[in-house]
């Protein structure tokens, strides 16, 4: 019988698979953050009092949030946000510690964000600086919304909430200490970032839905992204409870 792909996916990325790797060989670690040109628009610190609710009444009241009001989010719950599933809190040479867990804090994501109603910026795709807890203005075009739906097979809801997120994997930096099991973190992580998502955005009244179901060669092209190095993992709309 013929092994699936995901079996030899998962031999694959076995231990006692995986040979020596770039950290091991001593090769030069790459960068904490994919480096990204333009100019930042600095972000508002988060106000110390948002997201104050008990844990468990959170954790109880989460669910996938598919419709979403016509209200716009402020710069200070998108700030809030972005903290709470990327916030760097300390930085060293190697790496950074962040507000989210993620293998040997390799933190090998990127964030992109497709933003139509925050007040206070222009509807387009942004990136998340993390280091600089900033914006970069990527690109706006009459079809960015559509082309984002067409990418997540018709879903509506990503055209239709105030900001997608799109977690977008660097494989080498993940790579870079654990190889090709590298591949099996880098999916766990991203499970821990939305679900950050998950849990800030209730606390601001606030909703979100995970999406893995998208045309990943659309998605990709759609953030211009080198698939040789670079993969887009998850997306996740957000907006105010309809």
């Amino acid at each position: 019988m013929n092994k699936s792909f995901a079996h030899l996916f998962l031999e694959g990325s076995k231990y006692q698979n995986m040979g020596k790797t770039d950290q091991q060989l001593g090769t030069p670690a790459p960068p904490l953050e994919t480096p990204c040109d333009g100019k930042r628009i600095a972000l508002p610190s988060p106000p110390s009092d948002m997201g104050r609710q008990a844990l468990v009444e959170v954790v109880h009241q989460r669910r996938s949030v598919r419709r979403y009001a016509d209200r716009p989010l402020t710069t200070q719950e998108l700030s809030y946000l972005l903290d709470m599933t990327q916030g760097v809190q300390t930085q060293s040479e190697r790496h950074t510690l962040r507000t989210v867990p993620s293998a040997g804090a390799r933190h090998a994501f990127d964030t992109y964000l497709f933003i139509r109603s925050i007040e206070g910026l222009s509807p387009g795709l942004y990136r998340y600086i993390a280091l600089e807890h900033a914006l970069v203005f990527i690109n706006h075009n009459d079809a960015l919304f559509n082309r984002l739906e067409q990418a997540c097979l018709g879903q509506k809801m990503v055209s239709r909430a105030a900001v997608t997120f799109v977690w977008v994997a660097d494989m080498h930096r993940m790579a870079y200490r654990y190889g090709e099991r590298g591949m099996r973190y880098l999916h766990l992580d991203a499970g821990h970032a939305c679900q950050n998502l998950y849990l800030a955005a209730e606390t601001i009244a606030t909703g979100t839905c995970a999406v893995a179901a998208f045309d990943d060669d659309a998605m990709n092209a759609l953030l211009d992204l080198n698939v040789a190095t670079h993969f887009a993992i998850y997306v996740a709309p957000v907006g105010k409870k309809a």
